[in-house]
This record gives structure tokens, sequence and C-alpha cells, in this order.
């Protein structure tokens, strides 16, 4: 089945925030812009994408064992096809039309994760050795090895610096590997009784993990202070944070929504080991203004691609002024002269 994403450019693209009139600022949506959620079934081999009211629509079939997912600041869906035999391992990318083309060929890819960049790094077998490489995939399909060596690298995360993590586990434990922008390794987390699988950042830096074999979600703080953030999940592997803070886990046969007070819920059922989920970024605003100045603060959940600040007096005419990497604050004057003002923020290029 191939089908257009639902709604995906009108309601991720564009967040909407902050309209003024001389020294008065309103915010225009008090609340984030609902985003669909996507889900790589890896046995049924479909990826479902669900709104947020759990509606599920199959957007793509006939994979033969999903894995990671990652999206591009366009808003193109890149999927890993881990595959039986070489013959089907591959990045596909698939655009918000529902158009699907092999990205690159590459050996058992699984996790995936995007840059500040756009580059995509791929954590895949190394047929030489029997290890695993994490493979840098520039936006014109370039590969180069990013590290090697490693043993069953399950989940991909950068952080706001650009820092790379990796887990890994095995049946006497796992580890959570740090990379720098340059390569440098060093260990964040090791442990003989903690499986690490999928990662995920929230919008304050936190950095959380789940652990396929205890069933747990642990949070790892700013300052790297371990704590357990949810338990009573059945073999937890992909992790996805909403612009609002919810942390959606990919479960074997459903996805639960935990909020970021630690309330559960089970979103969606009845799947076929959801090894990973994802939504695309959305800029977020808030503004204030004092003396005839405008302040408007641009954040975004990880993985911090650019965003351009527009602005507009008829919201049909754009102009952008001000393209940076979340989170900034984009200062300008109040014009009591002219109509009302309204700002709007977008993925960047």
């Amino acid at each position: 089945m191939r089908a257009k994403f639902n709604s995906f450019n009108q309601a991720v693209r564009h967040a909407f925030g902050v309209v003024t009139c001389a020294v008065v600022v309103l915010l225009m949506a008090a609340t984030a812009p609902a985003q669909n959620l996507f889900e790589s079934d890896s046995l049924s081999g479909n990826i479902y994408e669900f709104t947020p009211g759990g509606m599920r629509t199959n957007i793509a079939s006939g994979f033969s064992y999903v894995n990671g997912l990652a999206f591009d600041t366009a808003g193109n869906l890149f999927v890993s096809n881990f595959g039986y035999g070489s013959n089907n391992w591959n990045i596909t990318k698939i655009t918000p039309g529902g158009a699907e083309n092999i990205f690159a060929l590459i050996n058992n890819p699984q996790a995936v994760a995007f840059d500040s960049s756009g580059n995509l790094f791929v954590a895949n077998g190394d047929p030489n050795t029997g290890l695993e490489n994490i493979t840098k995939i520039a936006t014109n399909g370039t590969q180069s090895i990013f590290a090697s060596g490693l043993i069953f690298a399950n989940g991909l995360a950068f952080d706001r610096a650009g820092n790379l993590f990796v887990a890994y586990f095995l049946s006497q434990g796992g580890a959570i590997y740090k990379f720098t922008p340059d390569g440098a390794q060093s260990t964040f987390f090791s442990s003989a009784s903690e499986y690490p699988a999928g990662l995920a950042f929230n919008g304050a830096g936190d950095l959380f993990v789940s652990d396929v074999l205890n069933n747990v979600i642990y949070k790892f703080a700013t300052n790297g202070t371990e704590s357990i953030f949810a338990t009573g999940q059945f073999r937890p592997h992909g992790l996805a944070f909403d612009s609002s803070g919810n942390l959606f886990v990919g479960n074997y046969t459903n996805i639960t929504e935990i909020t970021p007070g630690g309330a559960q819920s089970v979103f969606a059922s009845g799947l076929s080991l959801a090894n990973g989920v994802a939504f695309q970024p959305v800029p977020e605003l808030a503004a204030a203004a004092t003396n005839g100045i405008i302040q408007v603060a641009v954040t975004m959940p990880s993985p911090y691609y650019s965003t351009i600040v527009q602005v507009s007096t008829d919201m049909v005419n754009w102009t952008s002024v001000c393209t940076n990497t979340p989170p900034f604050t984009f200062t300008n004057s109040i014009d009591t002269t002219l109509p009302c003002r309204f700002y709007r923020a977008l993925l960047g290029p």
C-alpha cells in the first residue's frame, strides 16, 4: 500500500506562534501543534502512520524487516530495511507524497539518526569484521565510516551539542557510547544488568533509554544522574518525544504514551514488533515585548534542525528574518505605524 502522509505538510511543517499589534503580544497557539506518529512494524514489514487520536494508516509495505526511522528537514522519512539477505539491505526514502526510492545500499542497517547538518548516521554490520560500524551518509549519498568495531548497536540519538549517543546490549549487559562530532569515543554508561536499546532526548536535554530485557525506561539527567522513569513495558525499543514532551515507546505489540509526569496509556495496539517510532520535529514559539522590542524564542525537540523565522503583515506573504538552530531568540523592534505582524517558524533547509 502506498499513500500520502496524512495532512503531513499542513500539520507539521508550519508552527504559527506570535502576532504583534503595536505593543500587544498575543500567542496564536497556546499549545504545540499536533503531530502524527510513524512506526516501523518490523515483523509485518509495514510503516504505519498514527494521527494524534490513534487512527492508523499503512503508508508503506513490503519491507523484509524494517527497523530504524528518521526524518530529514524536508519531511522525508528514511527507513532502515534490515531484511533477511543482502538483497534487502538498504535505506529507503519515503517522501511526504508517498513516493519511495532507495537512498543507500548498506550492509545490515539498523538504527538511523540525522545530525543538524542533514547527514544520516546508520548503525550497520561490517561484513569484514562481524562487528558493526556507524556509517555517515552525506546529503549527496556519499558514505564514510564514522566509527567502527562496535557490538550490536541498537539506538542512535544526537544531543543538542552534536554528540552522537549509541546504545547496544548483549546477553551479558550493555552500554551507551558517546561520540563527539569529530569522532572521539567515550563510554557514557555501562552495566552488566541493563540492556539499552532505544534512545531519545527530550527538550531539556535529558536522555531516555529503553531497557529491552528489564522492561524499564531510564532517564539520564543532563548531569548524568540515572533514574527509573517508567516500568511495566514489554520489550520496549523505539523511543520518540512529541512536541508536548510526551514520550512514545514502541513495545513488542503496542505503543505506550507516557506524559512528562509519568502517567502511562496505550496509544496503539495490535502491532508486530514496534522497533522504530518517530515524529518530525516541530519548531515552537514563545514571545515577550518590552520597551518597544519583541523577543521571539524558538525551541524544538531534538535533533534541533535549522529553523527559519518569518514575518508577515497579512499571513499570505512571508519574509524570512532569521535562520538559526534552536534554542535561540530573535529580537525585532515593534513599529507602531505598521499593521499587525505575524511570526511563524519553519524547519530550515
